[in-house]
């Protein structure tokens, strides 16, 4: 454990998406000096320091990274490719770039890196086929699949480095993750409020997207906000250095509950698993104008669709063939006790989006 005198630094790589910017709340809440790290930085959170840099680019990290020394990295960040193949070469590439950057500092105590479980399901290609079906609930002595896979690349170079220069490590496999970004690629919580405000504004019903086996198997999610205090728990406690942590909130439940839940905040008519799936990704093709027609007649901040909805992401979690659901038992034996009501998860989301005016 860090002694309490020592400044704690530190560094949040894609301080812009869902995870990075909760993480970066809860580290400045608590007395952290906290960088965020990204392309594009985000200037809304108070007293977050923001960094500009490419992580594909080693010169433009030594020039962001110059004068700062962080003694612990989280990195919530990647970057989606059109192959597997491609996925870790590029992701793998921005760990190593930026740890090795950091390895001339000798300031780093602690790196964190956010998964998730595509390490138990298998990348986007081969997403939760037959073949490369886990045992549920997943537990983190799974072995690795026999498939590429670019979450593997990116543990390994964190094992790496971590060998190289003597820091303790911690990775964290999240289930979905809820919670507010802009312009995120994995999105489910907004996609289905937008989806929501669509069916209520046009009145087509809340149609249920995914499987069977989703629609009636047990499931869980992971509200950024626990995701956020089991980092900052695992960076800071000497039980949980050198662990691979699953990360959900703590219960589980099915989509056919659930589903009717979320239709009943919006007041929309929800319709749920009719033999057949069908695709939102399909279902809101052609919803861009009409995004931006109820944007302007709600006077909302954003009119793109693309920026707030990820449907594909939201098709692949909702269309497994399998249940899907998380054993949190490595994590609970070491401390870590924290818990979140699921519908909470959803309702506080929709509360702020809406506070925020990004749906009506």
């Amino acid at each position: 454990m860090l002694s309490l005198n020592m400044e704690k630094i530190a560094l949040v790589v894609g301080a812009s998406g869902i995870t990075g910017s909760n993480l970066a709340e809860k580290l400045i809440a608590q007395g952290w000096t906290t960088y965020g790290l990204a392309r594009n930085p985000n200037t809304e959170i108070n007293n977050l320091l923001p960094v500009s840099a490419d992580l594909l680019n080693t010169s433009s990290l030594n020039t962001a990274l110059a004068d700062i020394a962080p003694t612990h990295v989280f990195i919530t960040s990647w970057m989606r490719n059109e192959t597997e193949a491609e996925n870790i070469r590029v992701n793998s590439l921005m760990v190593r770039n930026l740890l090795d950057v950091l390895s001339a500092k000798k300031s780093v105590q602690h790196v964190a890196l956010v998964t998730g479980l595509k390490h138990y399901l298998g990348p986007f290609e081969a997403y939760a086929k037959a073949g490369t079906l886990p045992v549920t609930p997943v537990r983190e002595e799974h072995p690795r699949l026999e498939i590429e896979n670019f979450y593997y690349a990116q543990e390994d170079e964190v094992y790496a480095a971590a060998e190289r220069n003597g820091f303790a490590w911690s990775i964290h496999r999240p289930h979905t993750v809820i919670g507010k970004a802009v312009g995120n690629m994995m999105n489910m919580g907004t996609t289905l409020a937008v989806y929501a405000s669509i069916c209520k504004e046009t009145g087509r019903p809340f149609h249920f997207p995914g499987s069977g086996a989703q629609w009636n198997g047990l499931s869980d999610v992971t509200d950024a906000r626990i995701l956020a205090e089991q980092l900052i728990w695992a960076s800071t406690t000497d039980a949980a250095h050198n662990h691979a942590f699953n990360i959900t909130n703590g219960e589980v439940f099915r989509w056919n509950w659930l589903w009717y839940k979320l239709a009943d905040w919006f007041g929309v008519e929800a319709t749920g698993f009719d033999g057949t799936i069908h695709s939102l990704e399909t279902e809101m093709a052609n919803d861009g104008p009409l995004w931006k027609e109820i944007a302007i007649k709600h006077n909302l901040k954003e009119y793109d669709l693309n920026r707030l909805a990820s449907a594909w992401h939201t098709d692949l979690d909702l269309g497994r063939p399998i249940e899907v659901m998380t054993d949190m038992s490595k994590s609970r034996k070491l401390g870590f006790t924290a818990y979140q009501d699921t519908r909470e998860s959803f309702f506080d989301l929709f509360e702020k989006l809406r506070e925020e005016r990004l749906i009506p």
